[in-house]
């Protein structure tokens, strides 16, 4: 494995163990103030470019019998983000409900 492979892998990881507090933290708060719509969408869109990358790369391809586990947190690390954008829409139904009774 070359070096920026680790690089890569050690950057997948530190988001993998990252998002999972995140999504609970989201899910406890039952708001959406402080959230940022846009982020998770430019998120998203990062993880979908991560992977149509990898799903191109010949070279990776190749060796994905060796290397799978790159795809596998890149696909994981994008539900925990797609979960965290769909308790944003959650969250700020619950925020417009308690504004309501107000």
């Amino acid at each position: 494995m070359e070096f920026f492979e680790y690089l890569e892998m050690a950057m997948i990881v530190c988001f993998g163990v990252s998002w999972p507090f995140n999504v609970i933290k989201s899910y406890r708060a039952r708001t959406a103030k402080g959230k940022s719509l846009l982020f998770l969408l430019l998120i998203l869109c990062g993880y979908v470019a991560g992977i149509i990358s990898k799903l191109l790369n010949r070279s990776y391809m190749a060796d994905l019998s060796s290397k799978w586990y790159v795809l596998f947190f890149y696909v994981l690390n994008f539900i925990m983000v797609f979960a965290d954008f769909c308790l944003y829409f959650r969250n700020r139904k619950l925020d417009k409900d308690a504004e309501a009774k107000e």
